[in-house]
């Protein structure tokens, strides 16, 4: 139903003019108690949508296709009030599940381009594509800290460090709510998974997570802090339980800390079944009326999938768990929602022609770009970018080199959530093959040779499907070399001048449920490098991974070595410019690279206090640190210098550092700020990233930068869990990466 301003209308609710809360107090007095418990409601789409619909009067559906979006609102308008739905969908990196729609980087990858105006630029455009296909709320972005990288979905992260992720968070929530909700290409933005989601027991998907306030406070919680006062419309609540309470109930984080200290009014949705879960996995619930009843007295508004809420809390009012009026909290937010959409005058279905909308040239190039900068060079001893000077034949090998889907990574129509589409169109993808046949130079001769398998899938024992009716992942077998291949890729290389061998994981080894118990390489690749590295033929390492893996020693002598994490449609493109040098390389990691797999955790900023700094037998340092990356170009700092060195926590510190690029090519360079507090009162970490700045510069070009930094946030959490600036000394740490040996120092102290 549309009703237009001029139209009279019926009820209060149903009069735009009128005032959000107005609308949102009459309607919400004409509900029974069912069709309040509900408006609560968020189901699958796929299964038995016109029960969900019209018998448990459901709030919001996902996993939708334009059909079923078409037929949901057609159902809606059967109904008593003609409530519209909420259309949700995990558009993660790109609009994951519509057939042509342009899929980005992964959001680690994107990390990689330390560029905030950069991620909200893609995630505007991603809005753009998913309000045009009817959907109106995305779960995303992800604020969870990657610690073990074992962890399946250390991809949906924006790396490790807190700072980092709130300002690439903030960017991609400004970029999905547009101008406000108001704005047709407007959804609703979800900052996940509250809190502490991450920080697994040996890197296993939504175990307990063992973890104090207090360290919530210094690190896990700062990033939602500053999404939840700058307006994400929604939080979706983590799977895991904390000190033996499930986030899903747990009265301290959703009450005391998120609802009363910072005051937040938006909407807090469960992820997939956590009320189920209470029951059938946790088993903290004996049964689903009181899984209901403590999961509405916590405070949550939307229930994610667990169509047993319906009678739950219908059956908890009549026992006396829950108060008839204990939802009108939660059904108030809900509405708001909808009124502040629109929704009620215009349910924003699919568009019927979304040419110039979805899957554009335009955002395709914005795609480029962001591939482009999400791309680290690692290594380098001189040999990229390559030269177009003289004939080279180039051998591309490696299962990855031409594997469209993988090169997309988790959340990308291929990745199997859904069951509609089974991968994005193949001319939209540019592998890395690909993308050196189409822009290598004329004098370059490219050939092609798989060189090994990764793995092969076998049922879960355990049966089909979880408990709750969820199909289990399959068993990932690792494929063993196959000697026919290695020489097939060996003899490419020994007629071929350099060899690209593009390495890494599989959509298998990747998301909820499908941790690794291993970082190295699997099937036949680690063979496959080896054998190519012994030709003494020079080999660029491709590593085209999910998240940071561990590599054989043979890899030590490689010429190269770049990491994409997942780049997405024009990863292929944008790889194959930085090998020829069309591109300068540009990305820095968000996140530390492991020497091996006993490192976990491997974070930069980690607490001091440890005996001595490395293992018995191995060494803690990671192969490549926070921060670090490489261009074509050289560049140097020197002379930095603070303009006061005495200061008090209203002051800002004011610094200046040089920075050259002391190469021939341009360079865009990422400066990075951290600091040191030398002495605190409680453990804390040895330093923090607390700024940087982007700095392009042409060759033998010198710059003066000037760094701005607020001594209050050279803060510390103290032993009551707050946030304070200790007076003492300090140290300003400016430089390419978190590595000490790169840093420049500068003192200064704080007064009370």
């Amino acid at each position: 139903m549309r009703i237009s301003p001029t139209t009279t209308a019926t009820f209060l609710y149903q009069d735009a003019s009128r005032p959000v809360p107005e609308r949102v107090a009459d309607l919400l007095g004409r509900l029974s108690l069912e069709e309040k418990i509900g408006q609560m409601l968020q189901l699958d789409a796929r299964e038995e949508l016109d029960d969900h619909v019209l018998q448990k009067h459901a709030g919001s559906v996902l996993h939708t296709s334009p059909e079923l979006i078409r037929r949901a609102n057609d159902l809606t308008a059967q109904t008593r009030w003609r409530i519209p739905l909420l259309i949700a969908e995990d558009a993660i990196h790109g609009h994951s599940f519509h057939e042509g729609a342009t899929i980005y980087p992964t959001q680690l990858g994107m990390a990689a381009s330390w560029d905030a105006e950069l991620v909200e630029r893609v995630a505007r455009a991603t809005a753009v594509e998913v309000a045009a296909t009817g959907i109106h709320w995305t779960f995303s972005p992800v604020l969870c800290i990657a610690r073990d990288l074992r962890w399946g979905r250390v991809n949906e992260t924006f790396g490790e460090d807190p700072f980092l992720i709130g300002e690439l968070a903030s960017a991609m929530v400004r970029g999905y709510q547009g101008d406000g909700l108001a704005d047709p290409t407007a959804i609703l933005a979800t900052a996940k998974h509250f809190a502490g989601y991450s920080e697994t027991q040996g890197g296993r998907d939504a175990t307990e997570a063992d973890i104090s306030r207090r360290k919530l406070r210094s690190w896990f919680l700062p990033p939602f802090e500053r999404v939840a006062r700058e307006g994400c419309r929604s939080f979706m609540l983590g799977y895991q339980s904390m000190d033996g309470v499930p986030i899903t109930v747990n009265d301290w984080l959703l009450s005391d800390v998120l609802r009363g200290e910072w005051g937040y009014t938006g909407t807090l949705i469960t992820d997939w079944d956590n009320v189920g879960r209470m029951v059938w996995e946790q088993k903290v619930q004996p049964d689903y009326t009181h899984a209901a009843a403590a999961a509405v007295r916590a405070g949550n508004d939307m229930i994610m999938t667990t169509p047993k809420f319906f009678e739950g809390a219908q059956d908890a009012v009549q026992q006396g768990l829950l108060e008839a009026d204990a939802f009108d909290a939660a059904v108030a937010r809900i509405l708001t929602l909808k009124f502040e959409l629109g929704l009620f005058e215009n349910p924003r279905g699919p568009q019927a022609d979304l040419t110039g909308t979805v899957g554009t040239t335009a955002h395709a190039e914005l795609n480029l770009e962001m591939a482009r900068r999400s791309i680290v060079l690692l290594e380098n001893d001189g040999l990229l970018p390559l030269s177009a000077a003289a004939p080279t034949r180039v051998a591309v090998v490696g299962p990855l080199a031409d594997d469209a889907q993988t090169q997309l990574g988790d959340w990308a129509g291929g990745s199997g959530q859904v069951g509609w589409l089974d991968g994005q169109p193949r001319e939209m993808i540019t592998t890395v093959l690909d993308g050196l046949r189409g822009i290598a130079p004329d004098t370059f001769t490219i050939t092609h040779a798989r060189g090994a398998d990764i793995l092969t899938l076998e049922p879960d024992p355990a049966g089909a499907t979880f408990p709750d009716g969820q199909p289990r992942p399959p068993h990932v077998v690792p494929c063993e070399p196959d000697q026919a291949l290695i020489d097939e890729a060996v003899a490419a290389a020994q007629n071929a001048d350099v060899v690209v061998a593009v390495v890494g994981d599989r959509i298998e080894l990747v998301g909820e449920g499908r941790s690794t118990a291993t970082l190295e390489l699997i099937g036949g690749q680690i063979a496959l490098l080896d054998a190519l590295i012994a030709t003494g033929k020079p080999v660029v390492v491709v590593l085209l991974a999910s998240k940071p893996l561990v590599l054989p020693a043979s890899v030590q002598h490689a010429a190269a070595v770049l990491w994409s994490a997942n780049p997405g449609m024009q990863g292929g493109r944008a790889l194959a410019e930085i090998l020829v040098g069309a591109v300068e390389p540009s990305g820095r990691l968000p996140i530390s690279f492991a020497r091996h797999v006993g490192q976990q955790p491997t974070y930069y900023n980690q607490l001091r206090g440890q005996h001595g700094d490395r293992y018995a037998d191995l060494t803690q340092s990671p192969a490549w640190a926070f921060g670090e990356g490489r261009s074509y170009s050289t560049v140097e700092y020197a002379d930095l210098v603070l303009e006061q060195t005495s200061l008090t926590t209203a002051d800002t510190i004011v610094a200046h550092v040089t920075v050259q690029n002391t190469g021939t090519r341009p360079a865009l360079e990422t400066v990075q700020v951290y600091v040191r507090d030398v002495v605190t009162s409680v453990s804390w970490t040895d330093k923090e990233l607390k700024a940087y700045r982007q700095v392009l510069m042409a060759p033998g070009e010198s710059v003066r930068v000037r760094l701005d930094l607020p001594v209050a946030d050279c803060s510390i959490v103290d032993t009551a869990g707050l946030r304070v600036v200790e007076p003492g000394e300090f140290e300003l740490l400016v430089g390419p990466s978190s590595r000490d040996s790169v840093l420049l120092e500068s003192a200064f102290t704080v007064t009370a």
